[in-house]
């Protein structure tokens, strides 16, 4: 497992390892997604969206744009 130290600037130095799996280079950019509460996975933002596939679980359920709707609403108006 790699492991880094945060500085007090907030600052991580990611770990040579996990820059040649994620293929990143000076001056690429990361993103940070919530997988859950306290939980992140560090994506290149340089890859496709393609890339991200596979990155969360597929649901058990199928999810119906009704549900889509009603999340969207709730978390719009700060509900969720």
């Amino acid at each position: 497992m790699a492991t880094a130290t945060l500085s007090t600037k907030g600052q991580v130095t990611i770990p040579a390892a996990v820059r040649g799996a994620l293929g990143l280079q000076a001056g690429d950019r990361v993103d940070f997604v919530e997988l859950e509460k306290g939980q992140f996975a560090i994506v290149a933002a340089t890859k496709s969206v393609g890339d991200l596939k596979g990155l969360l679980n597929k649901p058990t359920q199928p999810v119906s744009i009704e549900d889509m709707n009603e999340a969207i609403a709730l978390k719009g108006a700060g509900l969720a």
